[in-house]
């Protein structure tokens, strides 16, 4: 990292930083696990007169116990007594692995106890018999485990994993020059649910051989990637619900092409150009904090057929909007097919101190004529006082 520095002329902490917004920012966007936040049972469902009822509830309900614990307090219930000795072994995985990081050290983890991590997560996969339910790994530098990473891609997908979260908690050098996904990951197709952050993607050709048929949420964070790779992705996922996207910075392009899709989201990345071909399910449509501002790059956003579409946000004026086949324009006439009528809420990013901006929002508003909520975010607060009374004016 030192080295790093020197050559970008920053200090090592600037480093630190960085990767600490980056790493903020992806743990953010991470799915809940299926776990109590607090195991502990409160006092009121404490037996006073000490009797161990909990042992004597049906084989099922302790399954469920147990797989509502953290890992390592799952395992050890197998000493509670012999009615619980084969219940974490016969209950599907739940494995978080910041849950094995000492108490005392606490989140985020540090490179000094990544390796005792690795170690745990491999000797708990290779302990457990499966099935895998749920799978969060999120703490250890994968570029210096790669055999080991290798051996928990295979176990995961023979045993039936469904919710997979797998980040890469690389250096900042490896950020720029991110470790290629395994090929193995595109293989488990008993997927629900994946997460993937700090990878670099094999590569549209190489996922032709994918599939996710039963995949509902897909989440690629701080990935490099390809034109076309998510589009393939998508294509490969036939029940996929969710897409949510966060920081894409080279330049992305989507062609949404989908049956089942219903919530898109795109955020912190540099978006070139997002056409929603047909998405009839498609409720939410979310483009938040892009990374176009400080580039000649312009989003061209185009809604094709989306007759579901009832969230639609962050639109910037300046951004080209294409609605079907018409371009919206400053002064256009509004006509039926260059209005979304099916769009109750709209978000706007706009800076009421250039001039095109301001031109461009009526325009914009005579295309959602059947809006029942209106955001408008301006950069600066002194352009508060130009949006109210625009909105004077516009009433």
């Amino acid at each position: 990292m030192a080295g790093d520095a020197r050559r970008t002329r920053s200090e090592p902490h600037e480093h630190d930083e960085i990767m600490g917004q980056m790493f903020s920012y992806i743990y953010a966007n991470l799915p809940d696990y299926p776990l109590y936040q607090d195991h502990r049972p409160p006092p009121a469902l404490a037996a006073s007169d000490r009797v161990d009822r909990i042992s004597r509830l049906p084989r099922e309900v302790r399954r469920e116990i147990v797989s509502r614990l953290p890992v390592k307090d799952a395992a050890r219930t197998a000493v509670l007594s012999r009615r619980w000795r084969t219940i974490w072994l016969s209950t599907p995985l739940v494995l978080i692995d910041a849950h094995l990081l000492p108490k005392a050290q606490g989140f985020p983890p540090t490179a000094a106890n990544t390796p005792a991590v690795t170690a745990a997560v491999s000797t708990i996969f290779q302990a457990h018999p499966g099935p895998f339910s749920c799978v969060h790994l999120i703490c250890s530098r994968m570029t210096s485990y790669r055999a080991q990473l290798a051996r928990w891609l295979q176990l995961l997908a023979t045993k039936g994993v469904q919710d997979l979260v797998l980040v890469n908690r690389a250096l900042p050098r490896e950020v720029a020059v991110p470790m290629p996904l395994p090929s193995t990951v595109f293989s488990i197709t008993t997927l629900t649910r994946l997460y993937l952050g700090i990878w670099k993607l094999p590569g549209t050709a190489d996922l032709r051989g994918a599939s996710f048929p039963h995949l509902r949420e897909l989440g690629i964070l701080f990935v490099e990637m390809e034109p076309g790779d998510v589009d393939s992705l998508v294509a490969r996922s036939p029940v996929l619900e969710i897409l949510n996207i966060l920081g894409c910075m080279k330049g992305l392009r989507l062609r949404l092409v989908s049956q089942t899709l219903r919530c898109v989201q795109i955020c912190t990345s540099i978006l070139e150009n997002i056409a929603v071909v047909k998405a009839p399910c498609l409720e939410r449509l979310i483009l938040s904090e892009p990374c176009n501002r400080d580039r000649e790059l312009c989003t061209r956003v185009r809604i094709g057929d989306a007759p579901k579409l009832h969230t639609f946000g962050y639109l910037e004026p300046r951004q080209v909007l294409e609605i079907r086949d018409t371009v919206i324009m400053p002064g256009i006439k509004a006509t039926a097919t260059s209005m979304l009528t099916s769009v109750k809420i709209l978000s706007l990013n706009v800076r009421f101190g250039v001039r095109n901006d301001v031109k461009m929002l009526p325009t914009i508003l005579r295309c959602f004529p059947e809006l029942e909520r209106l955001h408008i975010m301006v950069y600066l607060l002194s352009q508060i006082h130009d949006l109210l009374t625009f909105l004077k004016i516009s009433v």
